[in-house]
């Protein structure tokens, strides 16, 4: 202990740059050749490290999450960005350091879909915009992703993410938020193409419709989820109550 007080933080950040010294740790996932956890000096080129490498070497990278969900950015803009925090605030925010890689196989709006619902799952309903806000946020991805988008909805979406950002007592409200105004920043002429011609830009989505859920399977989905909700609150009461 007395080493790391005296002598840590003149060896720890010459192995970054000024105001970004020391290291990072990145934890990676997505379409990358090898996921996992790792630490680079801050200010290392997104190119030359290995996080950086699609899955696959024919595909190239279409999109990174270089924080939390809470931002999304292009490709091309992380190709030119430096693995630090003030070089990262330029394109998204540095955050946890939780990168997701996509490649161009992505489908934007279904990425989207799956990311509000998570938000709209999670949210606790205790702040009404985040509780009204992740649910409407959710609907008209989900709306769109379908096939039964409307050409209002991506205005719609903003203005919905413009009144939950801010507006709530816990950060989830605006990791809600964030994402949608990004992709659509990024990726709006996806959104526009499923909403205009009912089917994707990517060629391995694009051979059918946008995908559309049968009314009873997502009745019975949603069953499910009341289903295990009930179970693991009986589980909780049983544990507090000394029974198995």
């Amino acid at each position: 202990m007395p080493w790391f007080i005296r002598d840590a933080a003149d060896t720890f950040s010459p192995s970054g740059r000024p105001n970004n010294g020391g290291t990072k740790i990145f934890s990676v996932s997505g379409d990358v050749a090898q996921p996992g956890i790792f630490e680079v000096p801050l200010g290392t080129p997104f190119p030359c490290c290995s996080i950086s490498r699609p899955a696959w070497r024919w595909q190239k990278i279409k999109a990174v999450i270089p924080a939390l969900v809470d931002a999304g950015a292009a490709g091309a803009l992380m190709m030119a960005t430096d693995m630090d925090y003030d070089s990262i605030a330029k394109p998204v925010d540095a955050g946890s350091g939780a990168v997701i890689v996509m490649d161009e196989t992505r489908c934007m709006v279904r990425c989207l879909e799956r990311l509000a619902y998570f938000y709209f799952e999670e949210s606790c309903g205790q702040c009404t915009p985040c509780r009204e806000g992740t649910g409407w946020l959710y609907r008209v991805v989900h709306r769109i992703e379908t096939g039964n988008g409307k050409p209002q909805d991506l205005e719609l979406l903003n203005s919905v993410a413009d009144n939950i950002q801010g507006r709530t007592i816990c950060a989830l409200g605006d990791a809600a938020a964030m994402p949608v105004r990004a992709f659509i920043k990024h990726f709006r002429s996806e959104f526009e193409h499923h909403i205009e011609h009912k089917h994707c830009l990517v060629p391995e989505y694009a051979s059918g419709r946008c995908r559309q859920l049968d009314p009873a399977a997502r009745a019975q989905s949603r069953m499910g989820v009341r289903t295990r909700r009930a179970a693991t609150r009986m589980n909780l009461v049983g544990s507090k109550d000394g029974r198995d």
